[in-house]
């Protein structure tokens, strides 16, 4: 059976080879793993590979650099991919694909082996599986040459010289010395969903060669391959809270880069959404949206925050969100519904309902939603672990129905969403991959996904791509 083969990696995920963590690195934070080679490697042949989640577009930025920028792959502000081996000016490629999905994970594999007679053999490119061929840029190293990559000069992973440092996740980065390797030592396709998924990596270490899976928290740069070989790896501005297990095999929402808003802030792992002073009601949604199944998220006001709310919202309504709140959003056919800080009232399309009692700066906002078979939502609210009204997610007690309990139309796709006001009001999610607030208690779901500050009721899930499959 053929099968269809996919080049982004957003949905569930049916492998046996699971990536528990990943290092979520930020620009503005200046984060990055320090590699220093204090001796050269093979300079003419080696591979790269690593998986990527963008959180931040449109701005250039730097997953790996070595020997001053004279080596790097990076990702310029028009979003495509540009990878060079000897400084600015020559032995470059530039890709005709763009990377603007903040929702899938990429995997980019780089062989350089400049050994090869044909010039276009000597530097290849794989995104998710599939070689790219097409480049709006191409110039080649010349048979034998020694490149910039693999000297003895300081290397970065996710970041590089004049501040381009990365904004998103990064997960199961290889180094291979004087190894020429493709896509396929690293990745396969799924074979029911046609998907590009990873594979454990079964070749040989050697030379200057390095393995990071990120799953030491106390030390994000150890390595994974045993090694012992004059490569030094260090944590640059980089702390245990930045361990993530949103992963290539478990692909977690985040708030949504491309809702088409002119004023927000996300940074932070995309978990930090932020008006900088703006004027108005700006709303944003996460990134996963869904027709069913019930699901749990955490949001808290920020310090200095005014106006919040917290809830969900018909995806297809985010257009027409500029100066709107959730359940003020001008559009009569969209649903949207959010917990107000202010006074505690819920608000939704067709006006407010007193529900709780307000709530300052720091509160942490739980919101509990069961999207039934028969298209009613159910929504609940709480605040630091009580849930309001006296309402039960686990019983039904005192829910609060979207659209007053009647069905909604078409199979209707939601997600969860937040408005902050303006004088630099934010919101900070937890989505269960990475949180954008400090979690002093980590509880899971029932399937162990998820970090929350607090347990999610029985019966309701992290939305996850893994949770999808089996709920969603």
């Amino acid at each position: 059976m053929e099968v269809l083969q996919r080049t982004a990696n957003r949905g569930s995920i049916s492998t046996g080879y699971d990536i528990d963590n990943s290092l979520k690195l930020e620009a503005d934070d200046s984060q990055y793993i320090d590699d220093r080679h204090y001796t050269a490697g093979n300079r003419k042949k080696l591979t790269i590979s690593f998986w990527f989640k963008r959180t931040e577009l449109g701005q250039t930025q730097m997953p790996y650099e070595q020997s001053a920028l004279q080596a790097r792959i990076y990702l310029r502000s028009t979003d495509d991919l540009y990878i060079t081996a000897y400084d600015a000016g020559g032995w470059t490629i530039i890709t005709n694909r763009l990377f603007r999905d903040p929702s899938a994970w990429y995997h980019c594999v780089f062989q350089l082996d400049t050994t090869q007679s044909t010039a276009a053999d000597r530097m290849k490119l794989w995104i998710n599986g599939q070689q790219e061929t097409s480049f709006s840029s191409a110039s080649y190293p010349t048979q034998n040459a020694d490149t910039f990559f693999n000297t003895n000069q300081s290397a970065k992973v996710g970041g590089g010289g004049a501040g381009l440092y990365f904004s998103g996740y990064m997960s199961e980065f290889f180094f291979i010395d004087d190894q020429a390797l493709q896509a396929s030592d690293f990745g396969e396709y799924d074979s029911d969903s046609g998907i590009w998924i990873p594979k454990e990596y079964d070749g040989t270490f050697g030379g200057q060669s390095y393995y990071l899976e990120f799953k030491n928290a106390s030390n994000l740069a150890d390595r994974s391959d045993g090694l012992s070989n004059g490569v030094s790896l260090s944590v640059q501005n980089i702390t245990s809270a930045d361990q993530a297990t949103d992963t290539p095999t478990n692909n977690f929402a985040t708030w949504q880069a491309l809702t088409g808003q002119p004023y927000p802030v996300i940074r932070n792992g995309a978990t930090h959404y932020n008006l900088s002073g703006q004027v108005g009601w700006y709303s944003n949604v996460g990134s996963i949206a869904f027709t069913k199944g019930k699901w749990y998220a955490e949001f808290r006001l920020g310090s200095g925050i005014t106006n919040m709310m917290a809830g969900v919202s018909q995806v297809e309504s985010e257009q027409s969100w500029n100066n709107t709140h959730l359940g003020g959003v001008a559009n009569s056919t969209a649903y949207t519904m959010g917990f107000y800080n202010a006074n505690g009232n819920v608000y939704t399309d067709n006006g407010s309902t007193a529900w709780d009692s307000s709530f300052p700066a720091g509160t942490i906002i739980m919101v509990a939603v069961d999207y039934k078979t028969s298209g009613v939502v159910s929504l609940y609210f709480g605040t630091n672990g009580t849930w309001a009204n006296s309402s039960n997610p686990e019983t039904g007690a005192n829910n609060f129905d979207m659209n007053s309990g009647s069905p909604l139309p078409n199979n209707l796709a939601i997600s969860f969403a937040a408005s902050p006001y303006n004088n630099g009001g934010n919101a900070e999610a937890n989505f269960g991959g990475f949180s954008g607030f400090s979690i002093a208690s980590g509880n899971s779901d029932a399937n162990g996904y998820g970090t929350f500050e607090y347990a999610p009721p029985s019966g309701y899930y992290a939305l996850c791509t893994k949770n999808l499959a089996e709920y969603g």
